[in-house]
């Protein structure tokens, strides 16, 4: 069933070129993310689409209901009681000021209070922890149709069978989730490869062979000398048929030169070569632990008597809820402020996190990154490009860059600097899908130690080869990938789930015996129930 219809669609804002495609059809069951650098048009799209805008030409038939939770925008607590204390908010409904988490919960809530056939969302785990965003997930999957603008690939995989890419000013909507579009991506980039260099061969064979006959042509304009007058006259005349051939030749090759279709060359990034001794890295097999670690905010006790290893060239998640102390950790690591935890003398530590004060926003790109580098110009320059900041745009002043870019000028900069260990605040924030993947690449070829934070559960399973989980005061370490924690505690979960189920069954069938003694009793009906309670039981073991 047709659910939605955009038709002819054109929006600028001003003199600026925005969005323009023909088609777009949406119908019941479409789970669409939403991908595309930032400044793509996504949210402009989405609003089309919602009516929040009008196009500038075209038209959009909205043929069910929608509810839109938006990025920026302030919701009141007006929502089904029952899902706001789903989402942990039903002892706040009288406060005045949320935070960014709370906020989103509440946007999350009011929509799936509506009921509406079509969801549009546009990031809405911004703040989220990862209980958060399995709640988003479990309401999101019994939504029948949405657009979901994200750049959490875990959550466009888990829930979107369409992806639609907006690149370029236009819309392109691939079948499957967001692993499916990356996959048909690759394949149309290996393509567009075997293309340029067919492009490239056939080019370069059409040149030689144009500048070969052109060679062999001035050779034959050319008499030899002591030849007499008639020879001279029959040699200029062949000669002469000879350079006509020739030169039909060539007039056919560089025709076929020019309709060759032009090919454009698929962007590489280039690898990088850091001379990572130059940080003087340290030795020792672990180079942070904590012991017996106790910390509290006020009366808020966040660690108690708990202990942690980080070993060196390790890469390590600080993976828990809201509130259970992640950066904290990383604060009292970077300040060097607890006593229990003990950090080797040769480890330099370098923190990223959002408030970019280790950025001059009066100097260029590359003079921020250089200014406190170890390594060569070449390689920060590659840096650079591997974040996608490339040619003309290191001369940018810092000031004229977007949030987004200035993360990856103040992770680039950390990144050559004397620092051998790396701590990382939420580095993804702000970055859109393209950024994100590319600073996955540059950590994971990085060869010292990381430790970090992210509610982005791809870009933890693909940088992170360990967890240190924070819950209930505690520091519990997982050596493994995330989605290997998560099969773990879907195993216990599960086996526990099990256990609550069989006590279940055994009271059940302890209640049938004690009812089968009764004279009175339907004693073929107790049998029955018995058999069927005894087999469910079989089931579970």
């Amino acid at each position: 069933m047709l659910i939605l219809e955009a038709r002819n669609i054109k929006k600028n804002y001003g003199e600026q070129f925005i969005l323009e495609f023909d088609d777009l059809k949406v119908y019941s069951g479409n789970k669409i993310g939403i991908v595309g650098q930032n400044g793509s048009g996504k949210t402009t799209l989405l609003n089309i689409l919602s009516g929040e805008i009008q196009p500038d030409e075209g038209i959009v038939r909205r043929l069910c209901d929608i509810t839109y939770i938006r990025q920026f925008s302030e919701e009141d607590i007006d929502a089904d009681k029952k899902l706001i204390r789903e989402f942990g908010l039903v002892q706040k409904a009288d406060q005045k000021v949320f935070s960014g988490g709370e906020q989103t919960r509440i946007k999350i809530a009011n929509a799936f209070s509506q009921n509406s056939l079509m969801v549009f969302a546009d990031e809405p785990t911004s703040n989220l922890d990862y209980r958060g965003v399995t709640l988003l997930m479990e309401k999101l999957s019994r939504v029948e149709s949405f657009f979901l603008i994200s750049h959490d690939r875990f959550l466009l995989d888990s829930l979107c069978n369409r992806i639609l890419e907006v690149k370029d000013g236009g819309i392109r909507l691939y079948s499957g989730n967001y692993s499916d579009y990356r996959q048909q991506s690759e394949l149309e980039r290996r393509n567009a490869a075997v293309e340029y260099e067919k492009y490239q061969a056939e080019k370069e064979k059409l040149e030689n062979a144009i500048s070969n006959r052109s060679t062999k042509s001035v050779s034959i304009r050319k008499t030899p000398k002591r030849m007499g007058n008639s020879e001279a006259r029959l040699h200029r005349r062949a000669a002469s048929e000879k350079q006509e051939k020739i030169h039909n030749a060539v007039s056919s090759l560089k025709t076929r030169l020019e309709k060759l279709e032009v090919k454009e060359k698929p962007r590489g990034l280039p690898g990088i070569k850091l001379d990572f001794s130059l940080t003087n890295p340290p030795e020792n097999k672990v180079i942070i632990h904590g012991r017996n670690l106790s910390f509290c905010y006020g009366e808020k006790r966040i660690f108690e008597n708990t202990g942690f290893d980080v070993p060196n060239h390790s890469k390590t998640a600080l993976w828990g809820e809201n509130g259970t102390g992640k950066t904290t950790l990383l604060n009292l690591i970077h300040n060097r402020s607890a006593a229990e935890i003990k950090i080797v003398p040769q480890a330099i530590l370098g923190y990223f996190h959002q408030g970019f004060e280790n950025l001059d926003y009066q100097k260029s790109v590359l003079e921020n990154v250089m200014q406190d580098s170890v390594q060569s110009e070449s390689v920060a320059r590659t840096i650079l490009a591997r974040l996608l900041i490339s040619g003309d745009a290191v001369y940018k002043k810092v000031r004229v860059l977007s949030g987004g870019e200035r993360i990856k000028v103040s992770f680039a900069k950390l990144f050559v600097s004397r620092a051998n260990v790396l701590l990382l605040d939420e580095p993804t924030n702000y970055l859109d899908m393209p950024s994100i993947e590319a600073l996955e690449e540059v950590l994971k070829t990085y060869q010292g130690t990381v430790i970090f934070v992210s509610h982005d559960s791809a870009f933890v399973n693909s940088v992170a080869d360990r967890l240190l989980v924070l819950d209930n005061c505690q520091i519990t370490t997982f050596e493994g990938k995330l989605e290997e924690y998560r099969a773990n505690r879907n195993r216990e979960n599960s086996a526990e789930e099990n256990k609550m189920k069989r006590m279940a069954l055994s009271m059940k069938i302890t209640e049938i015996i004690a009812r089968m003694s009764d004279p009175k009793a339907d004693k073929e009906a107790l049998e029955a129930e018995y058999e069927l309670l005894i087999t469910q039981l079989k089931q579970l073991d």
